[in-house]
């Protein structure tokens, strides 16, 4: 066994998306060889109704793969093949866009006003940019949740895990998508596939991933009695770490505990041209893309 080094650490940045929505963007339209097969994470969370509710009115896609995750408050939808439908906490969409889709997808707050959830992009291969779209709602009850001696907590969403596997299926990347909790304090080892993209999404609390020859952690700032102070060897919240090969990453949760998403992806390892929400392998696909968007012949029948 080997423990998965990291490769890359970033803090999610402030980004303005949609018609107005403040969110935070981990990744994304920068080197996409770092994440293959996946594009871009959003971290869409907020308590003020006021930078969320313009949402993310109709839109196109092309050539990808969009999963939303949503935690709390929920998100209505439509798309150009007539589906509609509403995300409350917990529940999932896949949407296959292949060929061509244009959708909408307006978030909405709780009781008490707060949103949060998570939109994740994953790349198509070649052969099947121009698949025929679909979806896939997923309702928080079909996801399995299974719970370790120690306390540690796992969502599947979607891959095998644990020996569960996740409802969402047929995805290109054939991704493991696993929402988990882990206690205070504990330390816990999980297996990925040697073969496939892997990073680690926190969104809670604070913790330590590291190779165990290696112990060089992340440097979060954090203000105590008015100063401010480093932490060494710890990841906070909205954190994200890209890791290195190996088949099994390790983490030391912090006294908070941590809740994090591990994400892992077969890489695609093809050029990527990228114009917005379309994403296809050349120039001259995607400038044929954007002229059948202008022209009223985006969507293929």
């Amino acid at each position: 066994m080997s423990i998965r080094p990291i490769k890359h650490t970033a803090q999610a940045v402030p980004h303005l998306e949609g018609a107005g929505v403040q969110l935070r963007r981990a990744f994304g339209f920068g080197d996409p060889s770092l994440t293959d097969p996946f594009l871009m994470f959003d971290d869409f969370r907020n308590d003020r109704p006021e930078d969320y509710l313009k949402g993310f009115p109709w839109h196109p896609h092309r050539g990808i793969e969009t999963i939303t995750y949503v935690l709390a408050g929920s998100v209505d939808h439509g798309d150009s093949l007539g589906n509609v439908g509403t995300l409350g906490a917990g529940d999932v969409q896949w949407m296959t866009a292949g060929s061509g889709i244009m959708h909408k997808e307006m978030p909405k707050g709780d009781a008490d006003g707060r949103m949060h959830g998570f939109q994740l992009w994953a790349n198509l291969p070649s052969s099947l940019k121009m698949t025929a779209p679909r979806y896939q709602d997923i309702s928080a009850t079909d996801i399995p949740v299974e719970i370790d001696d120690d306390g540690t907590v796992a969502r599947i969403v979607c891959g095998e895990f644990w020996g569960k596997s996740g409802p969402v299926d047929g995805i290109a990347a054939e991704p493991g998508y696993v929402d988990i909790s882990v206690p205070p304090n504990v330390r816990k080892t999980f297996k990925v596939d040697t073969y496939r993209s892997a990073f680690a999404y926190i969104f809670a609390g604070s913790g330590s991933f590291r190779d165990a020859s290696n112990p060089v952690g992340v440097l979060v700032e954090k203000e105590v009695a008015g100063e401010e102070i480093q932490l060494r060897d710890q990841t906070g919240d909205r954190t994200l770490v890209v890791f290195d090969t190996g088949d099994e990453i390790t983490v030391q949760a912090g006294d908070e505990g941590i809740r994090f998403l591990l994400v892992s992806g077969k890489p695609i390892e093809e050029p990527v041209a990228w114009h917005g929400p379309i994403v296809m392998n050349t120039q001259a696909e995607l400038i044929q893309a954007v002229n059948e968007l202008r022209a009223g012949t985006f969507i293929q029948r």
